[in-house]
């Protein structure tokens, strides 16, 4: 609820204000459960949106969808408005220009981001590599990019990490050496990502982060509205996804300064998951982004149990503070209501250590920055109620209204176009087809040798069996062809009659034809050809 330009974020002594200005400088919504912290990030992301500021917020539970819906009057409405000095005749019930996401794709537009924009740095960090797997991977990354082979999803990541495997020697002079345990300790590492649906997140169509700053025709900011019901239960992916977010943000983002009101403001429910068994290099890279990230106008509530539950470092970077009840049963939970009250400005009407333990649901003790950006003294502070329905959204109602949007169209289907892991699937049909091809040409010849050896040792058979023979008809007194002595002379003399009966008749024909040529030509001509002819006539009487 917006009053003179302001949040109105309840009534305590006076009336309580979020600025605008000062809304960059991020802030902090904690307190058990049950105590009202959904209700309250709710009156402030409509807040948010009534100045025309977009707003991204993670629905942990699903019972934020009906922001989308105008909420209902009641007793119970009517008394806190009271309690807040709304005149509830005046008040308005509306619902917000909402966009519902799913990473999954199950409860909203599907949300997808490429492993290049995710980055080695990030993943690395995520994953908790070590030192020398976090350099292959750079190189991964750096190979890729030099031979133009982008990598998308997981499939592309394995590949790339695969065949620098299997060809490291070949690059380990440009790019460095990558051993076979790093490449292994990557891909075990990447299990766990791939466990929890990283398969989903990774692809292709990317999101457009400016498709998250965009403003409905009335001039209200749009809310973005991630259903997290199943990616909560997916502890690393909801961290990969939520730094990967505010990353390509502070990337992309101008500078802007102190703005009169942010670009952007974002809503991380059960913000301990981003920290939860987290390595410090992750934490580093997160208060990193949280301090940098209020210069380019862009600012971030983290939603959770108990302060402790951040790291202190990015703690104290959350100036604008919403505590409600928290529940001291043990040593631990009594620790961490010392440090909630300790991290407020001290109000001398009360104690603040005390008064956490006291606080009714829908009452918070609020410290917000002033014009000066200096933290207001703490008050007990009644929050406003929100305009919208406090209900989750009818499945169905939601489901229409995804179908329906104008963006749903542009990122329902995936696409996977030619990239790392169907490049390097072609290199190594190539490579297995040239090898095919070396073996076949090996093969033919060695076929060609061994029937070349067959040759010669069947030609060396025959000839073996045929000096056998040989020597056989020696020893049997008969010639190379098997002849007896009397077979041998009827040949020859069938020979030689055949010969002279052949000469003489080729003498008589020749003759004949040269009948008016000189004698010495006919005898000569009869000569020659009777010779030509006896010789083939007795090459049939061998």
């Amino acid at each position: 609820m917006l009053q003179d330009g302001k949040i109105l974020v309840g009534k305590g002594e006076d009336p309580v204000y979020l600025l605008p200005n000062m809304s960059n400088r991020h802030g902090l919504i904690a307190g058990a459960t049950g105590t009202g912290k959904t209700v309250t990030m709710k009156v402030l992301a409509e807040g948010f949106s009534d100045m025309g500021v977009p707003v991204f917020l993670a629905d942990i539970k699903g019972d934020v969808s009906g922001t989308a819906l105008a909420g209902t009057d009641s007793e119970k409405m009517q008394e806190r408005l009271k309690n807040v000095g709304v005149d509830p005749a005046g008040f308005k019930y509306t619902g917000y220009p909402c966009r519902f996401w799913d990473v999954f794709g199950k409860g909203g537009i599907p949300v997808r981001a490429t492993v290049t924009d995710v980055g080695p740095l990030l993943l690395s960090r995520l994953l908790d590599l070590t030192d020398a797997q976090e350099g292959v991977l750079n190189i991964a990354f750096r190979l890729a990019d030099d031979n133009g082979w982008e990598i998308i999803d997981m499939k592309d990541l394995r590949a790339m990490l695969a065949w620098m495997g299997e060809h490291h020697a070949e690059f380990a002079n440009t790019y460095g050496n990558v051993t076979s345990q790093s490449v292994g300790g990557i891909q075990r590492a990447l299990l766990s990502l791939e466990n929890d649906g990283a398969a989903d997140f990774f692809g292709e169509p990317s999101l457009d982060i400016d498709d998250w700053m965009q403003t409905a025709p009335d001039g209200r900011g749009t809310v973005n509205i991630l259903h997290c019901v199943e990616l909560a239960q997916k502890p690393l992916l909801y961290a990969t996804f939520m730094l990967w977010m505010l990353s390509e943000l502070f990337e992309r983002l101008p500078e802007v300064g102190d703005a009169d009101k942010p670009k952007l403001v974002f809503f991380f429910d059960e913000a301990h998951m981003l920290f939860s068994d987290a390595p410090k290099a992750l934490v580093e890279k997160v208060v990193q982004v949280v301090k940098l990230i209020r210069s380019k106008g862009v600012g971030i509530f983290f939603i959770t149990q108990s302060p402790s539950d951040i790291p202190d470092d990015v703690l104290a970077q959350l100036n604008n503070r919403i505590q409600h009840a928290l529940r001291a049963y043990t040593p631990a939970e009594q620790k961490a209501v010392r440090v909630a009250a300790q991290s407020f400005r001290e109000n001398p009407a009360f104690k603040t250590e005390e008064a956490i333990g006291e606080l009714g649901t829908g009452v918070a003790l609020v410290s917000m920055l002033d014009g000066e950006g200096v933290p207001t003294v703490v008050e007990k502070t009644t929050i406003c109620p929100p305009s919208s329905s406090m209900s989750a959204m009818d499945a169905v109602a939601k489901a229409m209204l995804v179908a329906n949007d104008a963006l749903y169209a542009k990122y329902k289907e995936a696409v996977d176009e030619r990239s790392a892991y169907e490049i390097l699937e072609e290199e190594a049909q190539a490579e297995a087809d040239a090898q095919a091809q070396v073996e076949a040409e090996k093969q033919a010849q060695a076929e060609q040798k061994a029937a070349e050896k067959a040759a010669k040792e069947e030609e060396k058979e025959r000839r073996a069996q045929e000096r056998e023979l040989q020597a056989q008809y020696k020893a049997e007194g008969r010639d190379k062809y098997g002849r007896t002595k009397m077979e041998q002379s009827l040949v020859r003399a069938s020979r030689n009659t055949a010969k002279s009966m052949g000469r003489q008749l080729t003498k008589s024909i020749t003759r004949g034809l040269l009948g008016n040529s000189s004698k010495t030509v006919r005898n000569a001509a009869s000569q020659f050809t009777g010779n030509i002819v006896s010789d083939i006539i007795g090459g049939f009487f061998k």
